[in-house]
């Protein structure tokens, strides 16, 4: 063994790292615990004394018909999002690549809407989005009276439009990491390809796409988990889960439960749901995109 590699394992460099190990245990670990313990008390807050109920709170949170539809709701924006946003934000990365006119201007421009706070970014959708906001102005200005609706107020268009404002501050955003990563690629493959008569689109898909497989599947999941675990704040400010329960996501019916309603116990029992769907959701991301890349080869 390496001298630099013995004082690497010496006991005085493993004992740093203790203070970040007791930090993670303390600020992650601890409230990952404390989420399924909690599952298991009838609890109202802070300020009120919880009783162990077992596995009643489970019994509960299944049998409620609002559950069933917050779990539809956030299997359809999470199978919906994804896979639109990824290739688009793909193809928008690779197309900033080719440093086109004002393609400066225009990472900026693709970036600014993931640097918007929640706040604003409710705020200005609630008014394009109002019944007399800029959609149905444009519907109307355009002659179509008749596809204005209350696109927040209607049950078929509510979470539809929630997705559409996800997808609206994702795509820039991941376009300009996907630009950043695909910059890095060796010049001289892409240029071989060029010379043997490759066109864009090919180029895009069979060279650079398999070479960036590994950050695109890293994006993914990282997207995935954006919109599945904080679907809550902006869902809060514009629909509140409504109408009924139409816009009402796992997310949000955390936040619901715990804060509105002082249901601890069943909010972390759909918390617990919530992490059991994200690890799901990233395995088959993983499982999906490590497929397609054994099958380019």
């Amino acid at each position: 063994m390496s001298l630099t590699s013995t004082r690497v394992h010496s006991p005085r460099v493993l004992w740093l790292t203790v203070p970040s190990l007791v930090w993670f245990a303390v600020f992650s670990v601890g409230p990952l615990a404390a989420m399924f313990v909690i599952a298991t008390l009838r609890w109202k807050g802070l300020l009120y004394e919880p009783t162990y109920i077992g596995l009643e709170n489970i019994g509960r949170v299944f049998a409620d018909p609002t559950f069933h539809a917050a779990v539809r709701n956030s299997v359809i924006q999470v199978a919906i999002a994804i896979p639109v946003m990824i290739p688009l934000a793909f193809m928008l990365g690779y197309h900033l690549t080719t440093k086109p006119r004002g393609y400066r201007i225009l990472s900026v421009l693709y970036f600014s809407p993931g640097l918007i706070s929640i706040s604003m970014t409710g705020m200005i959708f609630y008014g394009v989005l109002s019944p007399n906001g800029g959609v149905n102005g444009l519907l109307r200005g355009i002659g179509l009276d008749s596809w204005a609706t209350a696109w927040l107020a209607d049950p078929s268009t509510a979470l539809p439009s929630l997705i559409a404002i996800d997808l609206w501050r994702g795509i820039g955003w991941t376009a300009v990491l996907f630009a950043a990563r695909l910059a890095s690629l060796p010049a001289e493959v892409i240029e071989a390809a060029q010379i043997d008569g490759a066109g864009r689109m090919r180029i895009m898909w069979r060279i650079a796409f398999p070479m960036v497989k590994d950050y695109v599947r890293t994006l993914a999941m990282l997207q995935f988990l954006w919109t599945l675990f904080t679907s809550a704040a902006l869902i809060l400010l514009l629909t509140k889960g409504g109408p009924g329960t139409s816009s009402t996501t796992l997310s949000y019916l955390v936040y619901a439960k715990a804060f509105s309603q002082r249901d601890l116990g069943y909010s972390q029992v759909v918390g617990v749901v919530l992490l059991l769907l994200g690890v799901a959701g990233m395995f088959l991301i993983r499982a999906l995109l490590r497929g397609s890349e054994e099958d380019s080869r």
